[in-house]
């Protein structure tokens, strides 16, 4: 715990990244995990994770958005995804912060925004994920989400199990049919909100995946441990639920040994394809989430 929360700590501070961007090895490391800075950049690793079985999810990374013309450019920049989706022929939707999107601005402006981009994605008949972020966004996400879904049901949302109030959030969203994505968490949240041991976390986890499987509706189960997959896969099974009615998700770079094991087994797997100059804050956050990867790049480090 001491070293996640020290990473989430470090993710938000200039003075150590501008340290560690020093050294050309931590850069090539964070190409493991980054598809790169530009558009072209994630449509080729999307490309790429197509032609292994893999769908994707488009993630342009995004950090303090302050003006609403900032927000109208972050619209823009997911115009030109799914413009790049249709053109290139990817196996991809695509997936947005609505803090990107001017949530902290003003809600009506994000609304605004976020409809833009969930219209543009159903011409094309393609789906756009709204993503959590920390507990203090979580109930203005969901009314931004339920505001577009009596809309378009082309859009769905992200649950974190660490939350104490996921379980209720989870079937306030199922009764309106929401395609949900089930993860753990990655923000650093008080004990008042969240769950402080793993465990726990775990056991949430698994009650939500099982409400989740049992709805009929298809989500996403996203996760990088195999006690989890373990879990639903064990669920699944019993429950006489096809590997066709849901899929497991998990991030760039990030056990692609598992993906494709997955695949080979007949299961449905989606990678969150994430690029951008703001890369730094994700990457950390993600070290966070899985400190064994810490190892593996202080070894790349060593080499370079």
């Amino acid at each position: 715990m001491l070293t996640r929360n020290l990473l989430l700590y470090l993710s938000e501070s200039r003075r150590f990244k501008s340290f560690l961007t020093r050294f050309k090895a931590f850069n090539n490391v964070t190409k493991r995990f980054v598809a790169g800075e530009q558009i072209s950049d994630a449509a080729e690793a999307i490309r790429q994770l197509n032609g292994k079985g893999i769908t994707a999810s488009f993630d342009h990374l995004g950090e303090s958005i302050k003006s609403e013309a900032e927000t109208r450019d972050e619209v823009n920049e997911y115009l030109r995804v799914l413009e790049a989706i249709d053109k290139h022929g990817l196996d991809s939707n695509v997936s947005v912060k609505l803090t990107q999107l001017g949530l902290d601005i003003d809600p009506d402006l994000c609304i605004e925004n976020a409809r833009k981009i969930v219209e543009r994605a159903a011409i094309s008949n393609n789906f756009v994920r709204i993503d959590m972020e920390d507990s203090t966004k979580t109930e203005a996400t969901i009314h931004v989400f339920e505001r577009l879904r009596r809309e378009m049901d082309n859009v769905g949302i992200v649950i974190q199990s660490y939350l104490y109030r996921s379980a209720k959030d989870v079937e306030r969203l199922l009764e309106m049919g929401a395609r949900i994505r089930l993860c753990k968490g990655a923000y650093s949240e008080p004990a008042t909100v969240a769950y402080p041991r793993k465990a726990d976390v775990d056991a949430n986890y698994v009650e939500l995946m099982q409400t989740l499987l049992d709805s009929e509706i298809y989500h996403g189960i996203a996760t990088h441990d195999e006690a989890m997959i373990a879990a639903t896969k064990s669920y699944a099974g019993k429950r006489g639920i096809s590997t066709d009615r849901f899929e497991f998700q998990m991030l760039f770079g990030i056990r692609r040994d598992l993906q494709e094991k997955l695949i080979k087994e007949g299961y449905r797997v989606r990678v969150y394809v994430p690029y951008g100059r703001f890369w730094y804050p994700y990457f950390m956050r993600r070290l966070a989430e899985r400190p064994a990867n810490i190892g593996f790049v202080l070894r790349n480090m060593i080499k370079g």
